[in-house]
């Protein structure tokens, strides 16, 4: 059965996290689903910062157990609704706690030095480069497409129709090959005319599912475009 193209906004993972804070397992389970699903975006974060890949990693992974510890999301500012927002917010805030705790090391605050050449070493931005936030946005993008994609194949497969989906994957990401739709018709037993009503009828289911995964990400309705906006401006980024 497929899910209706409406949503009821109160329900919605953030909702419950901002309604509730940490008190409530119903919120600290829905940060919890929120921060596992969108860990992508942080890492591309910190790695565009000049990180590498096992540093960023386990500097996300310290990040995500602050968060989910409750501490700032009871003080954080809601940023208009937004978990991607808050998200970006808050690891810019936990990196600036942790060079002020190094700074005060350096100062003699603490009982040994910290290295120049770990994670709070400086470096230099690569002009050319995308920049840490548009990095963060791209990548929240992207796994925005990706969970999307995900649930549609799940309520194809859930509805028998899963070969036929799998075989047009290609033209809803953007992967197929032009000219190939009439021998992919002819594949299936229909004509392309038919083949193209199924691929928009998907496209159009995608796109909900897209609004949807949005909205689950939001307090209010009301800014669920201007996150589709954001979505289109951080895939044009490149």
């Amino acid at each position: 059965m497929s899910l209706p193209t409406s949503f009821t906004f109160h329900t919605t993972r953030w909702s419950r996290v901002v309604l509730a804070r940490e008190s409530s397992t119903e919120g600290q389970e829905a940060l919890r689903q929120l921060c596992a699903a969108y860990y992508a975006p942080v890492i591309a974060f910190l790695r565009r910062e000049g990180r590498a890949e096992d540093e960023a990693r386990d500097l996300a992974h310290d990040f995500f157990a602050t968060v989910l510890a409750g501490s700032s999301i009871t003080q954080a500012e809601q940023s208009r609704g937004r978990f991607r927002s808050y998200l970006l917010g808050a690891v810019k805030h936990f990196l600036s706690h942790r060079r002020e705790a190094a700074m005060r090391l350096r100062r003699g605050g603490g009982e040994s030095p910290v290295s120049l050449d770990g994670e709070d070493a400086p470096t230099l931005a690569d002009a050319s480069q995308m920049s840490p936030d548009a990095a963060f946005d791209r990548e929240w993008a992207l796994t925005v497409l990706n969970r999307a994609m995900e649930a549609l194949r799940e309520e194809q497969h859930a509805e028998e129709k899963g070969a036929v989906f799998e075989q047009l994957r290609p033209w809803l990401n953007g992967d197929a090959v032009h000219g190939e739709q009439a021998a992919l018709a002819a594949s299936l037993g229909v004509n392309v005319n038919t083949l193209k009503a199924i691929t928009s009828r998907l496209r159009q289911r995608f796109r909900t599912l897209v609004r949807r995964e949005i909205a689950s990400t939001l307090e209010d309705e009301s800014a669920v475009n201007e996150e589709m906006q954001v979505l289109f401006d951080a895939l044009r980024n490149r």
